[in-house]
């Protein structure tokens, strides 16, 4: 029979070695966003790759959870953006139930940053500002999946792929041709964060962990411009 490895004996020590994996500083900036920018540019100078992926967590409105990971495209003071099917598992559920959680994994440098709060899609503009930015193929693909739906077999997708770029050639090697139109299911999301949350790895599993949080709390049918009016609490936490 064949062995497979024993996660349970899988451990790290979390040891410092003098790179960025040094402790918080005492004077925290009071807006969490500064911090992330930071600690985003610790794991970009890192050489990790892909430090912009985060698993976004929805939930169903009867409380069923999904996760899968996504990339952010945008953060700022408003909050995180990410852009996606509207159709699609997340979409749907974000649309009925519009509160998410993401969560940076950077596990190379020790660290991960955890968000959560209400979300709301982003002005159509905007959204087709990142469309048109997008490199052809990809705005290709936008349209030639059905994002979540079940499909027969690959050849079936890579032929609505191949129908599509027909319709639609990219410009670089057909000059003239027609752009490629926004999908009216396709556009992008701002998750406002109501907690964000900083971890640290360290020895004997004595972790550094800040969180943020809003004060009065956020709610989904907030209006626009209300979380930047709030205040944020900080708090050290238990690892």
């Amino acid at each position: 029979m064949r062995q497979h490895p024993d996660p349970a004996r899988l451990r790290s020590a979390y040891e410092s070695d003098g790179t960025v994996r040094s402790s918080f500083p005492d004077d925290l900036p009071r807006d969490p966003v500064d911090l992330f920018a930071a600690w985003f540019t610790d794991a970009l100078a890192s050489g990790l790759p892909e430090p912009n992926a985060m698993v976004l967590a929805t939930a169903s409105p009867e409380g069923v959870p999904s996760a899968r990971t996504v990339l952010l495209k945008g953060y700022g003071t408003d909050g995180f953006r990410f852009f996606t099917n509207h159709t699609s598992r997340k979409g749907r559920e974000l649309a009925a139930n519009p509160v998410a959680a993401l969560v940076f994994p950077w596990h190379a440098i020790h660290r991960q940053v955890r968000i959560c709060g209400p979300v709301r899609r982003l002005p159509e503009e905007e959204s087709a500002a990142y469309f048109r930015s997008r490199p052809h193929g990809s705005q290709i693909g936008a349209w030639a999946s059905r994002q979540s739906s079940v499909i027969g077999s690959r050849e079936e997708l890579d032929a609505r792929y191949a129908e599509l770029a027909a319709r639609w050639p990219d410009p670089d090697e057909v000059p003239g041709a027609p752009k490629v139109p926004v999908p009216p299911f396709w556009g992008g999301y701002l998750v406002v964060p109501q907690e964000i949350e900083f971890w640290q790895g360290r020895p004997n599993r004595m972790h550094d962990r800040i969180r943020y949080r809003r004060v009065p709390p956020l709610g989904t049918g907030d209006a626009e411009g209300t979380a930047e009016a709030r205040e944020w609490v900080i708090e050290r936490l238990c690892p």
